[in-house]
């Protein structure tokens, strides 16, 4: 069987008068995150370790941000759209693995809802993806609510 393993990183600056997306989920929050689409740095962050994996370049290169059909889009679609490249490629995902660097607001209890919305977007089981949330300790960009960061990586394997 062959496998591959992918890395994705992404990072968003928070804002006032945006919504806060994370996971596919509105969170209540005094500010959001700041970026073309709806700025969910978690969704991008494993679209980015799916495309990796799969030998498919970066979410800005199928999903530009200076493109209007993807302005303030809902990233649950992109999310779902790469699911779709990484099958038409031959691959099924066997896990993600994730985290999101945050200083507020406290994720633990909403990461069982972001797990099921994540899995129903790429139809795959929920327990086949892991997020966890840390802080910075009130260190550099995350720890002064400037912005929010994750990391994610996924393992693919041929179909």
């Amino acid at each position: 069987m062959k496998i591959r393993v992918g890395m994705g990183y992404d990072v968003h600056q928070l804002v006032e008068g945006r919504e806060l997306w994370l996971g596919g989920i509105r969170l209540e929050h005094e500010k959001g995150l700041l970026g073309h689409s709806d700025a969910d740095v978690l969704i991008h962050a494993i679209c980015d370790a799916l495309l990796g994996a799969a030998d498919s370049r970066d979410i800005g290169y199928h999903f530009p941000d200076n493109a209007g059909e993807f302005k303030n889009i809902d990233s649950k679609i992109l999310l779902a759209k790469t699911g779709t490249i990484i099958k038409e490629k031959g691959f099924e995902i066997s896990n993600i693995d994730a985290t999101v660097c945050a200083q507020r607001p406290k994720l633990k209890d909403r990461i069982p809802e972001m797990k099921e919305v994540l899995a129903k977007c790429l139809e795959i089981p929920s327990d086949d993806i892991s997020i966890k949330a840390t802080t910075t300790e009130k260190l550099g960009f995350v720890g002064k609510e400037e912005g929010m960061s994750a990391y994610a990586v996924a393992l693919i394997c041929k179909a």
